[in-house]
């Protein structure tokens, strides 16, 4: 982007405002704007454009709104091609783009890569697993808890049953239903005094059964051993091939058949389950169960599935045992998910040791921060390795407090507590400069714009500033609009890295805002007006308070030059009488020149009182010695309205310093009544002291002060009875 082409109406203020900045040759403009004129208006409309958000008036919500800002092409600038430094956000922090200053991308990759093939192989098992147990909970927790004190070890779970689970030979749960014991009101149920001690009278019947039975044996042949084997001889075509299956009992049984197999255990099984005691018991816990509505489903499935019932006895031994049927029945799965798992935690190991040792750009600006700001605190990073891998999104700073030679680590909240506004605000730079450093590495074009960002900062930081902004001003894909009221930051930047050329000043208009070429940015007086002192009057009248100063600076106040100056800065006796050839003389004694006016004779107040009626027909602008004319006529035109009122030359001749303000005291005593005399002269109190006592090294006040506003205020002083 070459060129930035800006229209607005209605936005936050700005009346209206037409502007071209042209970057081809420099990247960078710097905008001085006087308080009240603009500076906040437009970083908020561009801030707006960042937001993808619609601008507006929020005094005047009707009125019509128009922002159009675009390149040379006439194309609307992208949201992601701005950003907006406000002067200080203390919330503001990095994004989760700048953690892209950390990013190694082969390492990165490789590590994503891990987890991918890790995660797929993860959701395979789960889906399998959900099949196998028809539950519809969070698996991923239930095994973790199964296993493990927490529901957040998923993995840790699978590897710690790995040895068991491979050593186990079936799986006798495999078809229960998770979901038809493991709710939450069959839990409370399993849990009460009542079901426990009928629970126990029913496993020791069934245990005295089983310990009777004829095939059966507990803990080595039961039910499910005995129906998987003829499941499994059948299916191997054991009894196809005429073999058979001889049972020791007190009779010798010869099984020929899987039915014969099945029928045998179908009845010794019945013969335990319909044993009348038995029956009794398990009609006890079925009437507890029958009390209870809600657990009509699990009382339905109980009836059956009665063989599980001895496994209740003991809920949490039964849970392991769900789930190792479950993943013994999808051992493929399981065997996957594990071998990937533990594979990639080996190479995850490497790559975080390699990652470790990298130093990334974040080390360069955290030194940048380190080697250029002055704060009390240093700063590191503390989860780099995590952030280049992806782990977490965001880069966690360490700050180390220091004092003198103690040093103290503190975290970032308790920091902030014990910061200045100053050293806050560095902070906060900090987070500009990781946004800067991202964009810069992403190479966006971007345009900034920078809204007094070294404001109330002490003059080492703000050097500091105004340095990195010199180096961003260098690279290809940024541009910047610098905008400050700060007049001294103005010159600064001037001096650093903006030419003169892309130097503008703001103003109000009754149509609107206009940009104009700075002037006086260096020393107006030695650059302009002394130059033009014989030839141009407006010049050679707003110099007289530099000249003043400077005869004061070498000869001291009590010289005759020196009260001479005062005397057309203020209505003194003599004042009506000095003329240009006076002026003149004390200009050419100062400097050593041999200059003189076209009219020597001319008189000085003659000529104050002829610029300053000039000066109302000038268009307001940067007009900097247009706002000194007008200053000094509006002090000189009160001070005269007050002596004729006061009507005392004794004590006006006896008034030695401050002049103004002791007229103002005694015109307040004598004329209390008179309020539209005293408004209007106690504006002039506050506005003419700063921006007439002005100097080469501080003339903040004037350029802060509206041409329309000097104007109003001069002829408001005029129109005094």
């Amino acid at each position: 982007m070459n060129k930035l082409n800006v229209e607005l109406e209605n936005c936050y203020g700005i009346k209206k405002l037409k502007a071209k900045f042209d970057f081809s040759t420099e990247k960078v403009y710097a905008i001085y704007a006087p308080n009240g004129v603009m500076k906040s208006s437009l970083a908020q409309t561009f801030k707006d454009v960042a937001d993808g958000a619609v601008s507006k008036d929020r005094i005047f919500p009707a009125r019509t709104c128009i922002r159009k800002i675009t390149d040379e092409k006439g194309i609307e600038l992208p949201k992601e091609s701005v950003l907006v430094i406000r002067p200080y956000d203390e919330v503001f922090g990095h994004s989760e783009r700048t953690s892209t200053l950390l990013v190694d991308s082969v390492l990165r990759k490789e590590y994503e890569q891990l987890h991918l093939a890790i995660d797929a192989s993860k959701d395979l098992l789960l889906k399998a697993l959900k099949e196998q147990s028809g539950s519809k909970k969070d698996l991923e927790k239930e095994i973790s808890s199964t296993f493990t004190k927490s529901e957040n070890e998923f993995f840790i779970a699978l590897i710690r049953i790995k040895d068991e689970l491979l050593a186990q030979k079936d799986a006798p749960f495999a078809n229960v239903l998770y979901d038809k014991i493991f709710d939450e009101k069959v839990l409370a149920f399993l849990g009460t005094k009542d079901f426990k001690t009928a629970i126990q009278e029913y496993i020791q019947k069934y245990n005295e059964l089983l310990a009777a039975s004829t095939y059966f044996k507990k803990g080595t042949f039961n039910y499910y051993n005995a129906a998987t084997i003829a499941k499994s001889l059948a299916d191997n075509g054991f009894f196809d091939a005429k073999h058979t299956v001889s049972l020791n009992a007190e009779t010798k049984t010869e099984i020929t058949s899987e039915k014969e197999l099945e029928d045998l255990i179908a009845k010794e099984k019945d013969g335990i389950s319909n044993d009348k005691e038995l029956k009794k018991k398990f009609a006890e816990i079925e009437k507890q169960i029958s009390k209870n509505i809600s657990l009509r489903d699990f009382d339905a499935y109980l009836q059956q599935h009665d063989d599980i019932l001895p496994k209740l006895e003991n809920i949490e031994k039964f849970k392991e045992e769900l789930w190792k049927s479950y993943l013994l029945a999808r051992i493929d799965a399981y065997k996957d998910l594990v071998e990937k798992y533990q594979t990639a935690e080996k190479r995850k190991k490497e790559i975080e040791a390699a990652a470790a040792q990298q130093r990334t750009q974040w080390e360069t600006v955290i030194q940048i921060f380190n080697d250029r700001f002055f704060v009390p605190f240093k700063l590191t990073a503390k989860n780099r390795t995590a952030v280049i891998l992806g782990q977490e999104p965001l880069l966690t700073l360490g700050f180390t407090f220091e004092d003198g030679a103690e040093k103290a680590p503190i975290e970032r909240a308790a920091l902030l507590q014990v910061l200045s506004t100053g050293e806050k605000k560095a902070l906060y730079v900090l987070n500009i400069i990781f946004e800067i450093e991202a964009r810069k590495k992403a190479q966006q074009q971007t345009v900034f714009v920078v809204d007094d960002i070294a404001d109330s900062f002490d003059y080492k930081n703000k050097y500091a500033i105004i340095e990195y902004l010199r180096e961003i001003s260098e690279e290809p894909c940024f541009r910047q609009l610098i905008l400050t009221h700060n007049f001294d930051f103005f010159r600064t930047i001037n001096s650093r890295f903006v030419s003169y050329a892309n130097c503008l000043m703001a103003f109000k208009t009754a149509s609107g805002l206009t940009l104009e070429q700075a002037a006086g940015i260096k020393n107006v007086f030695v650059k302009d007006w002394k130059p033009n002192f014989f030839t141009d009057s407006k010049k050679k009248i707003a110099s007289i308070p530099f000249i003043r100063n400077i005869i004061e600076y070498t000869k001291g106040e009590k010289d005759p030059d020196f009260a001479k100056l005062t005397s057309l800065l203020h209505w003194k006796n003599d004042s009506a009488g000095i003329t240009l050839g006076d002026l003149d003389s004390i200009y050419n004694s100062v400097f050593g020149s041999a200059g003189s006016s076209a009219d020597p004779a001319k008189l000085v107040m003659d000529l104050i009182t002829q610029e300053a009626g000039e000066c109302l027909k000038a268009a307001e602008g940067v007009n900097f010695e247009n706002k000194i004319v007008l200053s000094i006529a509006i002090r000189i035109a009160a001070e005269q309205f007050m002596i004729r009122k006061i009507n005392d030359a004794n004590f006006v001749a006896n008034i030695d310093a401050n002049q103004t303000f002791k007229l103002f005291a005694r015109f307040k005593k004598l004329f209390s009544g008179d309020t539209d005399a005293l408004d209007v002269i106690q504006r002039v109190i506050l506005m003419t002291p700063e921006s007439i006592h002005l100097n080469s090294f501080m003339y903040e006040p004037i350029l802060d002060m509206s041409d329309e506003h000097l104007k109003r205020l001069y002829q408001d002083v005029v129109a005094l009875p």
